[in-house]
């Protein structure tokens, strides 16, 4: 767990370099002429290149370390059965959750990643917006609004729900946010039932 935290601490600082080398070329191609901006992307894209291939090289070894861990590989396969979430959802999640041994409610974690909001209180009242836990991973809450993203994006269940309460006037990120928790629930409950995701699994009566 500790190399496979290292190596996801290693993808994300070279994902934020990715994006800062990309940046100039996109800030700048407005507002300078068109030799300089050229020179730019060629000083640039060898970078960009070299950290694309540092990439695909951290991503291979992830990989290599979960296949060769059963229970690993065994949570990865189930966490990434649930449509909008991806690899690098399912390995953050290992390493937040220390595979599921430190967090396995659905509640907590969607507080740990900073989805489920909380109230300003005083006494009964409630005073302004609900805002999120200011100490959630924000890494993870990040991935899964991309999940959220991807999963209102691609025909389904999901896309159904975002359309429907946005039709019916709810604001976009809170619609977003209670997607982003549905994942959450449907990613500890396959890891709970040890089975991957079925859209037409409903818990059986006690």
């Amino acid at each position: 767990m500790q190399k496979l935290a290292a190596l996801s601490v290693l993808r994300q600082r070279l994902l934020l370099v990715h994006q800062q080398m990309q940046q100039p070329i996109k800030e700048q191609q407005r507002f300078i002429e068109p030799s300089l901006q050229r020179q730019l992307i060629k000083s640039c894209q060898a970078w960009l290149n070299a950290i694309k291939i540092d990439l695909k090289n951290v991503d291979k070894q992830i990989m290599e370390l979960i296949e060769a861990d059963d229970h690993l590989k065994q949570l990865f396969h189930l966490i990434t059965s649930v449509p909008g979430v991806g690899g690098a959802t399912a390995t953050e999640l290992l390493v937040a959750t220390e595979e599921f041994k430190a967090i396995d409610d659905p509640k907590k974690l969607a507080c740990h990643a900073g989805v489920a909001p909380f109230e300003y209180r005083s006494g009964s009242s409630v005073r302004g917006k609900t805002r999120v836990n200011e100490h959630a991973r924000k890494r993870l809450k990040t991935l899964f609004h991309l999940g959220a993203m991807s999963a209102i994006c691609v025909k389904g269940e999901l896309q159904d729900y975002y359309q429907r309460k946005v039709g019916e006037g709810k604001n976009k990120m809170l619609v977003l946010n209670a997607i982003r928790n549905k994942l959450i629930h449907r990613v500890c409950s396959v890891v709970h039932r040890g089975q991957k995701y079925d859209k037409n699994y409903t818990p059986a009566l006690a």
